[in-house]
């Protein structure tokens, strides 16, 4: 009982002590308010000065619904079908386009130049994303004085391959940058396949008109790749069949022109009406090749259509955006807010350290 006793004791000692020290801490702050408040106040002047100055950012924000490929029912009995004829029909590049390797895709170095070489309008003349990219952050007053850079442009729809060092290292650096900072791809929920992108940059019409090339520039690269079989195999039964019609019109105009030689001919002659039967013969070929090959056009343009468009487009950015920046008020309280807590805590860790060295 008695060591219980001291040890509560010792714990109100304790807690008398915190406080005390909590209320000298206070009187000590008290004797510098002068201080504190000239510093919060110089922080909230500084604060609104950033605010009033700093540029806002707008966000061009699209959303889009995933078209995922799931298969099975009865465009996958027909396609077993045409595989027994021996056409293969396609059937897409299964998981390749998920919804996770579309946000990858959409943040790919191939996908994002190629969007910054799209054109726009900008005083009645067209040039690249690119070039507008340039001219917004004024780059070309910081490469005046580099020879190299100082004539560096980007034309529209330029032959990417033939570009020199410079351009590539410029091209590659903007699409580092865009990617890294102004660039947001989501998807709000792995069972849903809606994706939201989201474009944030100083200049209204470069967001709105880079957030939509970027979005068709994804659609137009999934749409040549995932359907480039089946696009192959519809050209492919599109000639075979042009080429037995061709055949079968011929053979037709054979059977009319042979059948007009022998006209009233002699029963005793049958030979002679040998080449007629034989482009009947041509002709019934002929027809039965065709419909199967049109049976199996059909089939491969439906497979093609199957795996076409990427997306459903939900939402498209509309002017004026959204702007992103820190309001005066917000930023002055929050300005006043910091310097006066950083302060304190200058004073207080100043004043342990002055005890500590006595």
């Amino acid at each position: 009982m008695i060591e219980q006793q001291q040890q509560i004791d010792n714990d109100e000692i304790s807690l008398k002590e915190l406080i005390q020290k909590i209320q000298e801490w206070i009187q000590y702050l008290k004797t510098q308010w002068k201080l504190i408040l000239g510093i919060a106040a110089l922080g909230a002047i500084i604060g609104f000065v950033y605010a009033s100055f700093q540029k806002p950012n707008y966000l061009a924000t699209t959303t889009f619904v995933l078209e995922e490929d799931k298969g099975g029912g009865g465009l996958g009995g027909a396609m077993g079908l045409a595989s027994s004829f021996g056409f293969d029909l396609g059937g897409g590049g299964g998981g390749l386009f998920t919804s996770a390797n579309i946000i990858e895709l959409m943040k790919s170095r191939l996908v994002v130049e190629k969007t910054l070489l799209n054109p726009l309008q900008v005083a009645g003349k067209e040039i690249s994303l690119a070039d507008f990219y340039i001219q917004y952050n004024e780059l070309k007053e910081d490469w005046a004085k580099k020879p190299a850079l100082a004539n560096i442009s980007f034309p529209v729809h330029a032959d990417r391959t033939k570009f020199s060092l410079q351009q590539d290292s410029i091209l590659q650096t903007i699409s580092a940058g865009l990617t890294k900072n102004n660039l947001t791809i989501t998807q709000k929920d792995k069972k849903v396949s809606i994706i939201s992108l989201t474009v944030k940059t100083e200049n209204e019409l470069f967001s709105k008109l880079f957030c939509e090339q970027l979005l068709k520039e994804t659609s137009d690269f999934y749409i040549e790749t995932k359907s480039k079989k089946s696009r192959l195999n519809v050209d492919i039964l599109q000639r075979q069949a042009d080429s037995i019609r061709a055949e079968l019109n011929s053979a037709i105009t054979g059977v009319a022109a042979a059948t007009d030689n022998v006209y009233n001919l002699n029963p005793a002659f049958n030979v002679r009406s040998a080449p007629s039967k034989r482009r009947q013969v041509d002709v019934q070929a002929n027809t039965a090749i065709l419909t199967q090959l049109v049976a199996q056009l059909e089939l491969s343009k439906v497979s093609l259509r199957k795996e076409t468009p990427l997306v459903q487009l939900i939402d498209r950015p509309i002017l004026p955006l959204e702007k992103d920046k820190v309001g005066r008020l917000k930023s002055l309280i929050l300005g006043g807010f910091l310097a006066g807590f950083l302060t304190v805590l200058y004073l207080v860790f100043g004043q342990l350290y002055k005890k500590m060295v006595a």
